[in-house]
């Protein structure tokens, strides 16, 4: 009888810290998914602008090739 007594209490003290660590793991998780997707866009835009780097920088060797060429053209 005492061993049941002390399960029911141990069942009973132990359910609002289960109840605790499930809110806490839930908060957690939230926490978690938001920074996760807030670096995925920085990285995203990050990719971008290397992208759009790129681009500049191979347009801009392209026309100074062109008019180096031009140059040489001219009479």
């Amino acid at each position: 009888m005492v061993s049941a007594a002390l399960v029911v209490a141990a069942v009973a003290g132990a359910g609002p810290v289960v109840v605790r660590v499930f809110r806490l793991l839930r908060v957690y998780r939230a926490s978690a998914s938001m920074v996760s997707a807030r670096t995925g866009d920085r990285v995203g835009l990050l990719r971008a602008r290397s992208a759009a780097v790129r681009v500049a920088v191979r347009q801009r060797r392209r026309h100074r090739r062109d008019t180096a060429a031009a140059q040489y053209d001219r009479p």
